[in-house]
């Protein structure tokens, strides 16, 4: 047997008791966890300050030393986080379905973890306590295995987490971490059956893409990330140029930032000599098509094919002047990944056939991208933002973390 496969072992085993915890005894846990995270947070952002040296010094880009780095607000945030998720009601056990069928049966479907829980991440130590936090509440036990570049930092944050399940009288390995980092141990997980029960990536497309197209257990796909805006002509153009700032500006290397402007012609010049601006903050590279780069000049360069469905989880922002709201709808279904799309308009019309033809797991008028969260979605912490169609869409909280099973009381009955 493998390390990793004593780990799935160990998980396994602590599933079965997590799974019958009781709401009481979970919410103490997530308590000692908020408690000790805050107490020894100088531990955690040591070990933090160490990861985000070593990346800087590999030359890791600022927008993902941003993603990387924990400060003291950062952390009683996530701390924060903790405790809303305590307060959330607890999905285990709830009965959404009860019936009596003809013969007596009385039939009903009851909320059940889904078991174990492989997460794998990249460099955002948070996720490792959202994560955790997340499968507790709703009964799961969680493999995590995050990037390098946040290895110390989730360490301890992995070591203070198991003290704090062991002090509430909960196994340790409800909660651990894989301790190598290698693709190869990324790929023993992907193939872990019989212990993991479902496998959730988050992180960069290239990395969901992998994970889905390798792994042998039960995939849900989160985080594909190349989102729109998408400015009509009936627009509030300042609203529009704020918009477009914070969804792109405001923290670009996560995976609600938009990637990808796209502007009716006829108030293209006017919009942009209002965004632009404040692109020019923080030095956004723009990427535009003939219409755009006509307007724009030096201050961009052209667009390639590629940059339609990029990525870029940086200052670099795609721009493409689009004929009428048909043509904005139709380049987003070919292009978005399923994320999270806007459109701008004071027009009731357009607006409800944006959102009725657009095919994404979030669909604003008139507001960021950034807002698909957890939190701001009243979820508590998320475990990612499920772009797939299956039972989990949009920010997953703890009802998607779920599954059911079906309770059947009977009186002799036979068949």
């Amino acid at each position: 047997m493998t390390a990793l496969q004593e780990q799935g072992r160990l998980a396994k085993a602590a599933a079965y008791v997590l799974a019958t915890a009781g709401t009481a005894r979970k919410n103490a846990a997530l308590e000692a966890m908020a408690e000790v995270l805050s107490a020894r947070r100088d531990e955690w952002l040591s070990a933090n300050a160490e990861d985000v040296e070593a990346a800087r010094a590999a030359g890791m880009r600022p927008a993902m030393l941003d993603r990387l780095t924990l400060t003291e607000e950062r952390v009683f945030g996530i701390v924060e986080a903790i405790r809303q998720v305590i307060a959330l009601p607890d999905p285990i056990g709830k009965v959404d379905k009860m019936e009596t069928r003809p013969n007596g049966l009385i039939i009903g479907r009851r909320r059940v973890p889904l078991g174990v829980a492989a997460i794998i991440f990249e460099a955002r130590p948070n996720v490792t306590v959202d994560a955790a936090a997340l499968c507790l509440k709703s009964g799961n036990v969680c493999i995590l295995r995050g990037g390098k570049e946040a290895i110390r930092s989730n360490r301890k944050a992995a070591e203070l987490m198991r003290e704090a399940l062991e002090s509430a009288g909960l196994p340790a390995d409800c909660v651990s971490l894989v301790q190598d980092t290698s693709r190869e141990t990324a790929g023993e997980l992907m193939h872990l059956d019989g212990y993991v029960d479902v496998l959730i990536p988050r992180g960069g497309a290239g990395l969901i893409r992998a994970v889905a197209r390798e792994a042998s257990v039960p995939v849900i796909r989160t985080g594909e990330g190349v989102c729109h805006i998408y400015v009509d002509k009936e627009a509030d153009l300042d609203m529009g140029a704020e918009i477009l700032y914070n969804a792109k500006c405001s923290r670009p290397s996560v995976c609600n930032a938009v990637e990808c402007l796209l502007v009716q012609e006829d108030v293209a010049e006017a919009f942009l000599q209002k965004a632009v601006p404040l692109l020019d903050r923080h030095r956004v590279e723009l990427r535009c098509d003939a219409k755009t780069l006509a307007i724009l000049g030096d201050r961009a360069s052209a667009a390639v094919e590629s940059d339609w469905d990029a990525e870029y989880e940086d200052y670099i922002l795609a721009v493409r002047a689009v004929r009428d709201l048909e043509e904005a709808v139709d380049f987003i279904n070919a292009h978005g990944t399923g994320h999270s799309e806007a459109i701008i308009t004071t027009n009731y019309f357009k607006a409800q056939r944006f959102l009725d033809a657009v095919d994404a797991a979030a669909v604003y008028v008139n507001a960021s991208t950034r807002f698909t969260d957890g939190g701001e979605f009243g979820l508590g912490a998320e475990i990612g933002i499920s772009t797939q169609k299956m039972h989990a869409r949009g920010p997953m909280g703890l009802e998607e973390l779920t599954s059911c099973k079906y309770v059947i009381y009977g009186e002799g009955q036979v068949r």
